[in-house]
């Protein structure tokens, strides 16, 4: 394994995806690459958490 880089579907920013994170997504059984930055990531958590609190 190497690190990636990988383009933000909502930003277009480049991000790395690195071997650490690749390892960690193995483990945890995820077949897919992320497609969203870490801030896009966590923006898109936060929205998602906001819309259950009405």
């Amino acid at each position: 394994m190497e690190d990636k880089t990988i383009v933000c579907k909502d930003c277009g920013t480049e991000f790395v995806f690195t071997v650490g994170e690749q390892q960690f997504y193995a483990e945890k059984g995820f077949t897919n690459e992320p497609q969203r930055c870490p801030a896009c990531r966590k923006a898109r958590k936060e929205q998602r958490r906001n819309q259950g609190s009405f």
